[in-house]
C-alpha cells in the first residue's frame, strides 16, 4: 500500500509532474552552467553543493531547459520556493535586471560553446 503521508503524496504528484515535460538539459550544458556562473546565480555564494533551480517553477510549467535552469546555493532554492525569479528577486530586493542580462549572456555563451564542439546538434531558440 502506498505511503498517505503528505511528503509522500507530494513526491508523487512532483514525479508525475516531471514526467510530463520534456527537459533537455544534458549534463555537459549543466556542468558548462555552473562553471559559467562560478557559484549560485542569485547570490553569489562560492558552495560546492549548487543545486539545479528553474526560472519558471516545474509547479507552473516550467522544464529543465538550458534557458530556464540556473545554478542556486540551498538557502537560495529554498528561499525561492516555486516562484517565479522575477517575483522573489523583487520582494529580496536584489538587481533584477542585472541578473536577467548576465543569465542571456550564459546561456548565449554556452550555446555558442556547443556549437563550435559540435554544429550540426546544437538548435538556437
Amino acid at each position: 500500500m502506498p505511503s498517505r503521508t503528505r511528503a509522500a503524496t507530494h513526491a508523487r504528484r512532483r514525479k508525475r509532474r516531471m514526467a510530463r515535460v520534456e527537459h533537455d538539459l544534458t549534463a555537459a550544458q549543466w556542468a558548462a552552467l555552473r562553471a559559467e556562473w562560478g557559484g549560485c546565480a542569485y547570490c553569489g555564494a562560492d558552495v560546492a553543493a549548487l543545486q539545479k533551480d528553474t526560472m519558471l517553477p516545474i509547479s507552473r510549467g516550467g522544464r529543465y531547459t538550458l534557458s530556464n535552469l540556473v545554478p542556486a546555493c540551498g538557502s537560495c532554492n529554498a528561499s525561492k520556493c516555486n516562484l517565479e525569479v522575477t517575483t522573489w528577486m523583487r520582494r529580496k530586493k536584489l538587481d533584477e535586471r542585472a541578473f536577467l542580462v548576465r543569465q542571456v549572456e550564459v546561456a548565449r555563451a554556452i550555446l555558442a560553446a556547443d556549437a563550435v564542439a559540435a554544429p550540426d546538434a546544437v538548435q538556437l531558440d
